[in-house]
């Protein structure tokens, strides 16, 4: 049924990417996007495409899964879900990008952002 990354996201989340039809609602209402580096709607498209690049984004690791997105979307999708999907599958190939330690600045990143990346160390 699916293909490449977007099979892995399925199994992951039962979230099927291919019923995005990119209207931008997620990135529209996501209170992080203005830190990110790939909005979520184009996170989704890139999976889509199977750009597994999309792992090496900063977006999967800032997103802080409080679910405007998921609320909003017309099409039903979670995007917060395929979001943590893909944190997973970049944590199942053994690499973990966050490190508070090693945050310099820490005062200049979104507070909600700081206590997800800690959620995400205790997982």
């Amino acid at each position: 049924m699916f293909k490449g990354l977007a099979a892995k996201v399925y199994e992951l989340s039962g979230e099927n990417v291919y019923l995005c039809y990119q209207c931008g609602m997620c990135s529209g209402s996501c209170p992080l996007v203005s830190v990110m580096d790939i909005p979520p709607n184009q996170v989704i498209r890139m999976i889509q495409l199977n750009m597994e690049e999309v792992l090496d984004s900063k977006t999967i690791w800032i997103c802080a899964s409080c679910y405007n997105c998921t609320i909003r979307c017309p099409r039903g999708l979670d995007p917060a879900k395929i979001i943590n999907a893909l944190r997973n599958i970049k944590m199942r190939k053994g690499i973990s990008v966050v490190n508070l330690r090693k945050i310099p600045k820490v005062e200049e990143y979104p507070q909600l952002a700081l206590v997800a990346a800690s959620r995400k160390l205790m997982g």
